[in-house]
């Protein structure tokens, strides 16, 4: 997969990974070199590793162990994807105070304390935050050590179709998360019923549909933020919100930080990326 090496030194790499793979493309065997974090910031694509099938979609956290083979799928759409990837050194692990040996590869779906990270790493990444690249992936790195403590992450489950149905439904809600959609609306452009959709999409990517429509958005707005993209009014409108107050509501207990906090803490504000940011938020 094509990579572009952002920061690089013996405790911590940053890549930035486009593939544009396809249906077309038979999947192969790679091997994890580094423990890693990938967020998902684009696309879509299945892994396999350790015997379990995740399906990754936008915010979504693909997870490494050195030495582990993975194989990655792209059989459900033709877009590819793009990763923010954090390769950790073993003395990085060691000193988030989790074991080397407890660390396995998998995959979680999209969580809001995780993505809000994510995209403020991208914020760093992309030039558009003043705290640097490496202080971004060491939240990053806390807030999943964090999260995966709490329990092992659930493979992905359902038929080929099902899955397939699940991973185009997720990107039709991307494309489409600032406008008014529901369950039923969602269901037809699934071609099932609501019911069906719901269950399956739920199954296949560890989140139900409004869950997803809803991190969408506020995925978005993070990046927007970061940014320093418009007034709160008008974010909380372009990404959907028909009110300020549900948006900055909302976007408070994803992220343990109120809109006006995180645009501060881009900024490089340190107290708030240390005293709010890395403690664990509400989800």
């Amino acid at each position: 997969m094509p990579a572009t090496t952002l920061l690089q030194s013996e405790s911590l790499e940053v890549l930035d990974y486009r593939c544009n793979a396809g249906p077309q493309v038979t999947p192969f065997v790679e091997h994890h070199e580094r423990f890693s974090i990938s967020y998902v910031r684009g696309g879509s694509f299945g892994c396999i590793t350790r015997g379990r099938r995740f399906e990754l979609v936008c915010g979504s956290i693909m997870f490494g162990h050195p030495g582990d083979e993975y194989v990655c799928t792209h059989e459900h759409h033709g877009q590819g994807d793009e990763c923010l990837s954090f390769q950790l050194g073993p003395e990085v692990v060691a000193s988030l105070g989790i074991r080397p040996a407890m660390w396995q590869s998998g995959a979680l779906p999209p969580l809001p304390q995780l993505m809000m990270l994510g995209e403020l790493a991208q914020a760093a990444a992309d030039g558009h935050s003043d705290i640097g690249l490496d202080e971004a992936g060491m939240l990053l790195a806390r807030r999943f050590i964090a999260v995966v403590s709490g329990g092992e992450a659930a493979a992905a489950k359902g038929a080929v179709r099902d899955r397939r149905r699940a991973v185009r439904a997720a990107l039709w809600l991307d494309a489409h998360s600032s406008e008014s959609v529901d369950l039923q609306r969602a269901a037809r452009e699934s071609g099932v019923s609501a019911f069906h959709f719901l269950r399956l999409f739920t199954r296949v990517t560890g989140v139900t549909p409004h869950q997803y429509l809803v991190r969408s958005r506020l995925r978005r707005a993070a990046r927007l933020l970061a940014q320093g993209w418009g007034s709160f009014g008008e974010v909380a409108f372009e990404v959907g919100y028909g009110d300020l107050f549900n948006f900055v509501r909302s976007f408070g207990r994803a992220a343990g930080v109120s809109p006006r906090q995180f645009r501060r803490a881009a900024k490089g504000e340190r107290k708030i990326l240390q005293d709010r940011l890395a403690a664990p938020a509400l989800g």
